[in-house]
């Protein structure tokens, strides 16, 4: 692997583990500033601990499929995991959905928990603060992980990926607690959409390469696919931003205002909530907002392989087929 990707690969991790990071920060500094600090560092504690016995399980695991297979699995899920990153990043920056505010998720977060009552249960002073605490780090650090497993694994860098993602976590972590606020001067959605154009990117370099593809310049076609894709994303900002404020001026004609985005409460309901809960994050987490993405995504991986195996040339697949999809889930998300 040459010394870009490995870059490329290392600054990745890193950002997708810092906007993760930010997050699980601000929820813990509500739980422990609004409940109970002791409380709250069990909490992170016990998720810490959970990811572990996940990583530990599910790192062998990943490490023993076929390259080719493992370049598929990780390929598409990594495609599909970065063009959700970056579909709402596309949409928040053309205006079609509200720009990620941690200071308000922070006093929000406050909020709930000096509402909630408060109960103690298995040694542990104050339930609520534990939970929320615990759910935080681990729903935010199950991301994480995939992504220092996915890239750690399938280039044999998976001491480089953990160096970059826990550099992130620390940094912010520091930051966090140091200043006792959310990181609300994190340029998040940069980020994020940074994040989405590396991860889209090296999806479509893996997933290409297990359906058989042979890519033009081996590992230097990863900087042109990031290019590719940075242009396609700015290319619909652009028209995105056209087309709102065409929308906005017919929407003030009418004088008519519509809704883009309802934020979700996190739920302290019982078992069947909790269940609900985690499913709709798998959900959420492999398939995203639109489920049309990832079965394309699928179908084109079937066409990389046949035109590979019929033509010998398959590599422009892939990319032409991200480029359909994510264009096609943007004008239909956008539609008046």
């Amino acid at each position: 692997m040459s010394s870009s990707t490995n870059l490329a690969l290392f600054v990745s991790v890193f950002l997708a583990c810092a906007v993760e990071a930010v997050e699980a920060v601000t929820i813990v500094l509500a739980a422990g500033t609004a409940r109970d600090w002791k409380s709250a560092f069990r909490g992170v504690a016990a998720g810490l601990l959970t990811l572990a016995i996940i990583i530990g399980i599910a790192g062998p695991a990943i490490s023993r499929l076929p390259i080719s297979s493992l370049r598929i699995l990780v390929g598409g899920l990594l495609l599909v995991f970065g063009l959700q990153w970056l579909r709402k990043a596309i949409m928040r920056s053309s205006g079609y959905k509200s720009l990620h505010d941690e200071d308000k998720i922070f006093r929000d977060e406050v909020a709930a928990a000096r509402a909630a009552g408060k109960v103690s249960r298995i040694g542990i002073d104050d339930w609520y603060a534990f939970t929320l605490s615990y759910k935080g780090v681990l729903l935010e650090g199950l991301e994480v992980a995939f992504i220092v497993l996915t890239f750690g694994t399938i280039q044999h860098q998976v001491g480089l990926a953990s160096i970059a993602a826990i550099s992130a976590v620390v940094i912010v972590a520091i930051a966090g607690f140091a200043l006792a606020k959310p990181l609300s001067r994190v340029p998040e959605n940069a980020m994020k959409f940074s994040v989405g154009i590396l991860l889209t990117s090296f999806g479509i370099f893996w997933g290409a390469e297990g359906s058989g593809a042979k890519w033009p310049g081996d590992n230097w076609a990863v900087l042109g696919l990031i290019a590719f894709v940075s242009v396609l994303s700015l290319a619909l900002v652009i028209y995105l931003k056209a087309k709102r404020a065409r929308q906005k001026n017919e929407a003030l004609a009418e004088m008519s205002e519509f809704a883009q985005e309802v934020i979700l409460e996190p739920q302290t309901g019982g078992f069947i909530n909790g269940a609900k809960a985690f499913i709709d994050f798998w959900y959420d987490f492999i398939i995203g907002d639109d489920w049309t993405i990832a079965a394309g995504i699928v179908i084109a991986f079937f066409g990389t392989e046949w035109l590979a195996g019929s033509t010998g040339q398959s590599w422009y697949l892939l990319p032409i087929a991200t480029a359909l999809l994510i264009s096609n889930s943007l004008l239909k998300a956008t539609k008046n």
